[in-house]
């Protein structure tokens, strides 16, 4: 069995909105991320994503729906097919909750944004 140091994990990698992959179980994946400014609108039409906060502010501005604020230790799931911007505010230390294979950008035409999963090691 392997066991993560989250702390550590956040300190082995500086890139902002390129999750590391921390995790894997059951076809799902936990992921470490730095989020800092605005991602791009974008949905994943058949995939809930899981939003955990360990250190910052981060607001899911959903489209058509009330923006979702969570701070330290909050999680917020997006449902599936909902259309979503994360935007932090500074830094903010976020752990993702989805099926492996999910992609940062989504439906989203957002190439210059996209990026593949990188294990820690390959920091």
């Amino acid at each position: 069995m392997e066991t993560v140091d989250i702390d550590e994990a956040f300190d082995a990698f500086e890139e902002r909105w390129a999750p590391r992959l921390l995790a894997s179980l059951n076809g799902q994946e936990l992921k470490a991320a730095k989020l800092d400014g605005s991602f791009v609108w974008h949905s994943h039409p058949d995939v809930d994503e899981l939003f955990w906060v360990i250190e910052g502010d981060l607001t899911l501005e959903l489209r058509g729906e009330p923006d979702q604020h969570l701070g330290d230790g909050e999680l917020g799931v997006v449902p599936a097919g909902v259309e979503h911007r994360p935007v932090a505010d500074g830094l903010a230390k976020v752990v993702l909750f989805e099926p492996a294979g999910t992609e940062n950008t989504g439906d989203a035409d957002a190439e210059d944004r996209k990026r593949e999963v990188q294990t820690l090691e390959e920091d």
